[in-house]
């Protein structure tokens, strides 16, 4: 047996005089950390399988457990930081590729954090959005670049098929397979009580929930799982995923232990087989190419949904949303390189992509110097963490915003990054029926709707402080945004002024 490298990440502390042996954190770990020592008749944990989920945590009923990060630690270099050193040692043991899930937790920067939101003052005063009205409903579409009036002078408000969202904020991409039909439950649910959507990601959609249709979008990805004619004229729109930020230029791999019976039923696979998409579609590989998938979509649904485009932030994005806003695609969403996922290359999402904020700027730019901007909507994701990241993204040029990861921590997620492996203590991103039953629908759908209903509201107080009344009058309006600790160039692709200026 090889030398074993690796000092356990976490240290399962344990308080003796609390501790009463109910054996709570043993039934409750899927990790098979805890377990009784008949022979001492004593509680003990094996370290090297905690994956800090706290689930033990949470259900102990005398508060005897606590997980700490361990102080064991290598000499001190500046180069060579510990997890660098334990990476290698994984890949010298493994020889494989390092998997990782829920994003990318470096220190990078954050630019949400160095943007600051104007106020009105004197001169424009501001709104109170508990006594005047303040929309923010969104229509996600096609928009003419003109108004048109009819023979008696009557607008013509006749518009190519609309996303309409009470709420600027969606649930973005997450499969059935890579979470639990629980946690679609919820978001279906909570979506469609907050006048919404939430997405199918690439795994198609589960029978039980084609009653949420109109509050549904269907992705198309280059693995074809799950789609088909019913599929597409299921949900209010369809969504053609090219690439995401935590994976840019990368394919999907759903390990078969999660390929279920009724994951296999609904992505139209043998059951336990692994499900992998390639990374580019293998009928497109040109804007001409894309144009006609989407046309094809458009055709099949019988022009009645909007198509959306969904890639990754990448350095060449605003030439991208480009060509797709003139693919014939109504709605383009821009994923950034800190988007969540059940499992990614750890060298790819570390490395890979550009920060949303950037992407948005350069894109919202770009269309409106071509005076395309009309011709597409925008919706932007990749960490959006609260409602200030929303009106951040909204002032920068977006339509809306995805949110996944803070609506999977809305249900339960503790961020343990072990979503690939299906063991997930909070019945999210697992198959185990055991597991799954952890996460009651009806309360995850309370959670979702007290998220969406407590942003809504953040959002109105912020627009309201701008002296703003509509999502409308938010979009694109740069004027209310102040940088701060940035460089000239950074402010420059932003769009906005420094601080003080």
């Amino acid at each position: 047996m090889g030398i074993q490298y690796l000092y356990p990440e976490f240290e399962v502390h344990r308080n003796f005089d609390r501790c009463i042996k109910c054996r709570v954190c043993e039934r409750q770990c899927s990790e098979q950390v805890h377990y009784y020592d008949e022979e001492d008749d004593i509680m003990r944990a094996d370290e090297s399988k905690c994956v800090d989920c706290q689930r033990c945590v949470t259900m102990c009923p005398t508060r005897a457990l606590k997980i700490v990060k361990t102080e064991n630690t290598f000499r001190p270099n500046e180069n060579w930081h510990q997890n660098t050193i334990e990476e290698i040692y994984r890949q010298a043991t493994t020889g494989g590729a390092l998997l990782s899930s829920m994003g990318n937790p470096k220190d990078y920067p954050s630019y949400w954090d160095r943007i600051l939101l104007n106020a009105s003052q004197v001169t424009n005063p501001s709104i109170d959005p508990l006594r005047e009205p303040m929309e923010t409903r969104v229509f996600l579409g096609k928009k003419p670049h003109d108004l048109e009036f009819d023979s008696h002078g009557e607008l013509i408000s006749k518009l190519p098929p609309q996303i309409e969202l009470e709420v600027p904020v969606m649930f973005s991409a997450m499969s059935f397979g890579a979470i639990s039909e629980n946690a679609h439950k919820s978001l279906a649910r909570a979506a469609t009580a907050c006048g919404t959507c939430y997405n199918t990601g690439e795994g198609g959609l589960n029978k039980s929930l084609y009653p949420y249709g109109p509050n549904t979008i269907v992705q198309v990805a280059s693995g074809r799982f799950g789609v088909h004619e019913d599929y597409l004229k299921a949900g209010c729109a369809i969504e053609i995923k090219m690439g995401q930020g935590a994976k840019p230029g990368i394919g999907g791999h759903l390990p078969g232990r999660k390929i279920g019976p009724k994951v296999a039923e609904t992505r139209m696979i043998p059951e336990g087989s692994d499900a992998i998409s390639p990374a580019p579609h293998h009928d497109i590989y040109s804007i001409e190419d894309l144009r006609q998938l989407v046309y094809s979509l458009k055709e099949a649904t019988n022009y009645e949904k909007p198509v959306i485009v969904k890639i990754a932030a990448v350095h060449n994005v605003a030439a991208i949303a480009s060509g797709i806003a003139r693919s014939g695609a109504d709605i383009i969403a821009i994923d950034g390189f800190r988007g969540g996922t059940g499992a990614a290359p750890t060298r790819i999402r570390d490395n890979v992509g550009i920060p949303i904020e950037l992407a948005l700027a350069a894109v919202d730019q770009r269309l409106r110097d071509e005076k395309i901007r009309n011709d597409i909507s925008i919706v932007v994701g990749g960490s959006i963490r609260s409602s200030a990241d929303v009106v951040k993204a909204i002032a920068l040029g977006a339509d809306a915003c995805y949110i996944g990861t803070a609506a999977l921590i809305a249900l339960g997620c503790h961020l343990c990054r072990q979503c690939s492996r299906g063991l997930c203590n909070w019945g999210i991103a697992t198959q185990r029926e055991d597991l799954c039953r952890r996460l009651n629908p009806d309360i995850g759908t309370e959670h979702l709707v007290n998220l969406l209903t407590a942003w809504n509201n953040e959002i109105k107080e912020m627009m309201g402080g701008m002296g703003i009344n509509s999502i409308e009058a938010l979009r694109g309006n740069r004027l209310m945004l102040r940088g701060v600790g940035m460089t000239e160039k950074e402010l420059e692709i932003l769009g906005i002024k420094h601080a003080g200026e």
